[in-house]
């Protein structure tokens, strides 16, 4: 096995299905920007094995990684080929992780600056990256372009997971938040 293809070296790659585009198409970015957050996240995962507090984190940011690698399957095929691999489940999987989390952190009243300790800003990295790509999604989506619904609503939760789980992990090791000072409160509890 070949790991080269050629196919790139006038500037063009292929889709699922065979259509060759050119590796500026939007599509392409959006598959390109999976792939970074999925290796971003392989950052974080190497630093978590450093400790074992993390372990529970990391076991499923390693799950992430297989589902980002289904969002960027996703992405690479046009006009719904195939049954996409997002599905809702991979939705409820975060959001059931998300108010787990929630429910165990200090009440949030202003912005949290990205930072603390390093796997939690290495998580915030992760989540402006996945921000990028969701941003890309909706670009493919107004220029008429088919993408899973599904994996849209899993990337805007996803990056909402990250920031959740940085002050997660800040919380575990004990690394104080670093709060935006100029900003009046902004979370309240609805009533």
């Amino acid at each position: 096995m070949k790991i080269y293809t050629k196919y790139g070296d006038k500037g063009f790659t292929k889709l699922y299905g065979g259509d060759k585009v050119k590796k500026t198409h939007k599509r392409i970015e959006a598959c390109g920007t999976a792939d970074e957050v999925c290796s971003l996240l392989a950052v974080v995962v190497a630093e978590m094995r450093e400790n074992e507090i993390l372990d529970d984190i990391r076991k499923e940011c390693e799950e992430i990684q297989q589902q980002l690698f289904d969002c960027g399957s996703d992405l690479a095929t046009p006009r719904e080929l195939r049954p996409y691999k997002q599905k809702e489940e991979d939705v409820k999987y975060l959001e059931q992780r998300i108010d787990e989390y929630i429910s165990i952190l200090p009440k949030m009243e202003h912005f949290i600056i990205p930072g603390g300790s390093k796997v939690s800003s290495f998580l915030h990295m992760v989540r402006t990256a996945t921000r990028r790509l969701e941003r890309i999604m909706v670009a493919l989506i107004d220029e008429g372009e088919a993408v899973n619904e599904i994996g849209l609503v899993y990337i805007n939760r996803l990056s909402d997971y990250f920031f959740v789980i940085a002050c997660v992990v800040n919380l575990k090791l004990k690394v104080e938040e670093t709060v935006y000072k100029r900003s009046p409160k902004v979370f309240r509890t609805k009533k």
